[in-house]
């Protein structure tokens, strides 16, 4: 297992370090071909998390933001639909911002990746395997 060292100034996380979690073990979908990963980057009184997110064509899934969060499209389409069913097709250098106390469905037609932040402390269950938490 890997210790993320995190130093005061610049830090650099090569795309692949992480180990992703399979959404679908963790979220109980049938179907959903998603992986994702995060990881608390401060302790500080607003803690800071980032993510990495990866979803490819299956099921869609709901989700429900406790705080606010921005994903940023670095690869392929993600397609957010909120409760009314208006569609949110980010590309490629697309930001998807949410507030908190959002519902989202993620569309199972989605495939792309995003790396994202979120005020709060980083689940558990989607903690990469291979990575101890480092706080600053």
């Amino acid at each position: 297992m890997k210790k993320l060292m995190v130093n005061k100034g610049i830090t650099l996380i090569k795309s692949g370090d992480f180990e992703l979690n399979n959404l679908s073990d963790i979220l109980k979908i049938n179907g959903l071909n998603s992986s994702i990963a995060e990881i608390t980057v401060s302790n500080s009184k607003k803690e800071l998390t980032i993510g990495h997110f990866i979803m490819t064509p299956g099921s869609e899934f709901e989700y429900i933001y406790d705080s606010i969060e921005f994903k940023v499209i670095t690869k392929g389409t993600i397609i957010a639909k909120d409760i009314e069913g208006h569609k949110f097709i980010a590309h490629v250098g697309d930001i998807l911002l949410f507030t908190a106390n959002t519902k989202v469905i993620f569309d199972g037609d989605s495939d792309g990746e995003a790396i994202y932040g979120t005020q709060g402390k980083a689940a558990k269950e989607l903690h990469p395997k291979n990575f101890m938490e480092t706080l600053i």
